[in-house]
């Protein structure tokens, strides 16, 4: 254990470094915040010295390497000591370096807390972790960019892997082993999650009290809590009889009352309404999968923190504009979804502002102002996010000149019958027989408690009619409606993927995750309104406010003790170790693998399903292979099967699919025609031959003496070898 406080310790080094470096350009951003936005330095360090990185590799000036990235934050190091002196002594003496301390002192606990808690089931196994985990590997090995697709050699990622790069960077920047960096990171997510919305909430609630120091870390402190650990109510099944199976509910009031902590599953918290998901950061957190929605999170929460900062200035500056643009086009090539989100967002913040300067302007309410031609002002709007969009796409377009995309349009729910016989318009899509919806009790489960917030501040408004801090008060209320609309778009819309029958899935997944982050910001906020006003609140709200809070608070007691094991025995944060019981020979190889192999030479090995074992080498090693998970290819590609593929006529620019290379796997494995093994190793230019446990169980009629005459042996461990192909076939 005492190792791993040395890791982590040297990671947290790392991010303290980034974040000094940066405080210069942090400060003059967010100069009028209570906190000098100081815990966002690590998260704008992080995404500026990846993204320069990054386009350096993108367009070959640099090879990816360790070198490169200590050159790129030498450099901006000289940037930054430069903008501190033109910032001045008066500026730097003005900081609140106690505030600074403590907002450290959280993050750094966080990233110790969540990291032990790691250690008690570091595995990189399961659910998606083998891609998230090959992606990295991939990376790791990469020369330039895009790195390549382990899965579908020899073509490149043909996925969101952004957030997957900065986790690289740290790795080197570090010095770690990624087996360690894959739980440091997620750890360093929870505290990045916990610790930028700690900011955010204290700088919200500053604005209405600046006076109250005990309120405004309250505030903090709930925004924290709920974004990074709270939970829906979906926890009030707790007091009931567990309802089977998990994906039928039945409404609570219909189960009998019964006290039921143990035989509580924490994961139908985020499998509630069926064919979907609803997953929420804790849940993310707790699973471990190194994914797009897990990676965004703190880009996301710089760009609200943006969004805060520049309601309250005057204008809307050509900084404001550039980071502005770069976190969308970081979100582009992190997690698709998030940067249509976030722009929509920006724009109806754009929008209440304006709309509450015109209100200024003309000495009239803000509701009556709402009531006035608003034509220039949505023209201003509609200007400013596009310059915004053109600009994010002009930012992140090696990205895309590399990838293409896999959403194969936008749905209609419960089209019209006229419309589903024309079947699309432009990029609508009117399909039948989809027509699903989610049940209002089932959305009250999720989202009862905001929507109780919000209904409580709406009361508040309304009968109160407080004169003081009204543009906050319009803020806050925008947000709340961004967060009600990505609810609400859903059961309107969805975007098409590969999977029938859960076709809206992806996006109540994409959609909900973000309003869950922006209602558990503003919830902190709201929640700390109704303590401090606590004498002029009903009994009756006091009292469902605490219960609905209890209810989304203990989501992590039960969602942690399962997943680790009620906490009862520390493995350490190696997530690799794991392999030398479950494989122990093929362990050995890997291991070998890693040491001996440079570069990215393709490697045979199993294929195998989704969410299996198979993949396993490619996986942990960042070597391509021939086929990996084929569904996952299926998804990135947008295509399983081509009937154009004829095998000796292998196209790479054309034949992207994974379908046809399911049996030459079989076929190379099985065959004892030396003449097809050899054109089928050369076609896709195989240098390794994996035989290991999994091959042999799967292969029954397993050649391996033909590896034999085509190469040599390289390693060999009980029942595990690796063969070295030669390259004059």
């Amino acid at each position: 254990m005492l190792s791993d406080f040395v890791y982590i310790f040297i990671f947290w080094l790392v991010l303290f470094s980034i974040g000094l470096v940066f405080l210069p350009l942090t400060v003059t951003i967010f100069n009028k915040f209570f906190d000098r936005g100081y815990i966002f330095s690590k998260i704008l360090g992080l995404t500026i010295i990846s993204y320069l990185i990054w386009i350096l590799s993108s367009f070959k000036i640099f090879p990816f390497a360790t070198w490169e990235i200590i050159l790129v934050f030498l450099a901006f190091i000289i940037f930054n000591t430069y903008l501190a002196s033109k910032t001045g002594l008066k500026q730097i003496i003005t900081l609140p370096i106690k505030l600074f301390v403590v907002e450290e002192a959280i993050f750094l606990f966080c990233l110790t807390f969540w990291s032990y808690i790691r250690g008690f089931n570091p595995q990189i196994h399961g659910l998606e972790k083998f891609m998230d985990y090959g992606f990295v590997n991939s990376i790791i090995r990469s020369t330039y960019f895009p790195p390549k697709d382990l899965w579908l050699t020899p073509f490149t990622i043909n996925y969101y892997y952004f957030g997957h790069l900065v986790t690289v960077v740290l790795t080197k920047l570090s010095g770690i082993n990624p087996d360690i960096t894959y739980n440091l990171m997620i750890a360093t997510l929870f505290a990045f999650a916990f610790s930028a919305s700690f900011s955010i909430g204290t700088n919200l609630f500053h604005k209405l009290n600046p006076n109250s120091n005990k309120l405004i870390f309250l505030a903090g402190f709930l925004s924290a809590y709920l974004v990074s650990l709270g939970g829906n109510l979906h926890t009030i099944y707790i007091f009931f009889q567990t309802y089977t199976p998990p994906d039928k509910p039945v409404p609570f009031w219909q189960l009998p009352l019964q006290l039921n902590l143990t035989g509580y599953w924490y994961p139908n918290a985020t499998r509630f309404i069926p064919f979907t998901i609803h997953e929420f950061p804790i849940y993310s957190f707790v699973v471990s999968d190194l994914h797009g929605h897990v990676l965004d999170i703190p880009f996301v929460l710089v760009f609200i923190a943006f969004i805060i900062k520049f309601f309250f200035e005057p204008k809307f500056t050509k900084l404001d504009l550039l980071l502005s643009s770069l976190l969308v086009a970081v979100f582009l090539m992190t997690n698709v979804l998030d940067g249509p989100i976030y722009l929509m967002i920006i724009g109806l913040v754009f929008y209440s502002k304006k709309v509450y300067q015109q209100a200024i302007d003309k000495d009239i309410s803000f509701i009556k102002s709402m009531t006035l031609n608003h034509n220039s002002v949505i023209l201003n709007v509609i200007k400013q996010v596009g310059i915004i969009t053109v600009l994010s796409i002009v930012l992140s377009f090696p990205f895309w000149v590399n990838f293409k995309p896999f959403g194969a349009g936008i749905g209609v729910i419960c089209a019209p019958t006229f419309l589903t016989k024309i079947g699309h318009i432009g990029p609508l899509l009117f399909e039948p027989d989809h027509c699903q919806r989610s049940p209002l009790w089932m959305l009250l489960i999720l989202w009862g408690l905001p929507l109780f917030l919000t209904l409580v501040y709406l009361y508040y408004l309304i009968y109160k009619k407080p004169k003081q801090n009204s543009k906050l008060h319009i803020l806050v209320t925008t947000l709340l409606i961004s967060g009600f609309i990505l609810v609400a778009i859903p059961e309107i819309f969805y975007v098409k993927d590969i999977y029938p029958a859960y076709y809206r899935a992806n996006t109540v997944f994409k959609f909900g995750y973000q309003a869950f982050i922006i209602f558990g910001l503003i919830g902190g906020y709201i929640l700390t309104r109704i303590f401090a006003s606590a004498k002029s609140i009903p009994i009756v709200i006091k009292v469902v406010t605490c219960f609905l809070l209890f209810l989304a608070a203990i989501y992590p007691y039960f969602a942690i003790n399962s997943y680790y094991g009620s906490l009862a025995s520390y493995k350490g944060l190696n997530g690799f170790n794991y392999f030398s019981t479950l494989y122990p020979q093929d362990y050995k190889a890997i291991l070998w693998l890693r040491q001996n192999i440079s570069g990215q030479p393709v490697i045979l090995e199993a294929q195998g399903d989704s969410y299996t074992d198979y993949a396993r080498v490619s996986s942990n090693t960042g070597l391509p292979t021939i086929l990996g998970w084929p569904v996952h290819e299926w998804l990135w590609r947008g295509r399983y099967s081509d009937n154009s593929v004829v095998t000796g006529n292998f196209d790479p620019t054309i034949h992207d699919v994974p379908a046809p290379r399911v049996n030459e796997v079989t076929t190379l494995y099985q065959t004892s025609d030396i003449q097809l093994t050899k054109e089928l190793l050369k076609k896709y230019q195989v240098r390794y031959v994996f035989i290991g446990a999994l091959e042999r169980q799967k292969y029954l009629n397993l050649n391996e003496v033909k590896f034999t005459k085509l190469g040599k042996i390289v390693f060999s461990d009980g029942f595990t070898s690796i063969y070295k192909i030669n390259q004059n076939l």
